[in-house]
């Protein structure tokens, strides 16, 4: 059994961790995410409107981002390593809290991106992009993969400089590494887009904004 449950919460008490960024403000219940498989951009296409959501396959639950905290807890937590290829996440040594592209030995979140429910055809190619427009948090935010080797691929360095662009393919399903580089609370906002097969029309999403906790 975990030992954080997924719990309905009010956001507004979520603050309280003195000198970090502040918690998502909202009044309304939100439900609290932090282990398990969770496709955190989930992308969906229905009546002619991108649908970004989050799906927990453990608890079987869709969610609107502005319904979730997605938690990365301190288990998650390590250090920058010495190889120069990860100087985007610091200094070597540095701590840094990864939610991993391969399945975790922790009871941590292991987050993915998903196009799943697209089917093939719609868009040219097949092809689909996520911009990544914003980020707000106590300190930057990574995307990046991973290779056999262990070089790493970076997707979304918010330390450098956004938008940032992750591209899908409709009806696939994509892991990565998801670095937080201090722990509180972030805001990260995105936006889909896709160019339709039969029409031509270039078409995006509304902006979605995630709320996230890096536990200390």
């Amino acid at each position: 059994m975990r030992t954080t449950a997924r719990i309905a919460l009010l956001a507004v008490a979520a603050i309280g961790l003195s000198g970090l960024a502040t918690a998502p403000a909202t009044a309304a219940p939100i439900t609290v995410i932090d282990s398990g498989h969770v496709d955190i951009f989930g992308l969906g296409y229905e009546e002619g409107e991108f649908h970004l959501h989050i799906h927990d396959d453990t608890a079987g639950a869709e969610l609107e981002p502005s319904e979730a905290l997605l938690v990365a807890k301190s288990e998650s937590r390590t250090t920058v390593p010495a190889d120069p290829a990860y100087a985007f996440l610091g200094a070597p040594g540095r701590p840094v809290w990864v939610l991993p592209q391969g399945r975790p030995t922790a009871d941590i979140l292991w987050p993915s991106i998903a196009a799943e429910e697209i089917e093939p055809g719609v868009f040219v190619d097949g092809t689909l992009r996520l911009r990544v427009e914003c980020v707000h948090g106590p300190g930057d935010f990574n995307i990046y993969t991973t290779d056999a080797a262990g070089v790493p691929t970076v997707l979304v360095n918010s330390g450098n400089g956004l938008p940032d662009r992750i591209g899908l393919v409709a009806g696939e399903h994509q892991h990565a590494n998801w670095a937080f580089e201090a722990p509180g609370y972030y805001s990260v906002t995105v936006r889909a887009f896709g160019t339709l097969a039969e029409t031509g029309e270039r078409i995006s999403s509304e902006p979605a904004t995630y709320h996230f906790k890096v536990n200390r």
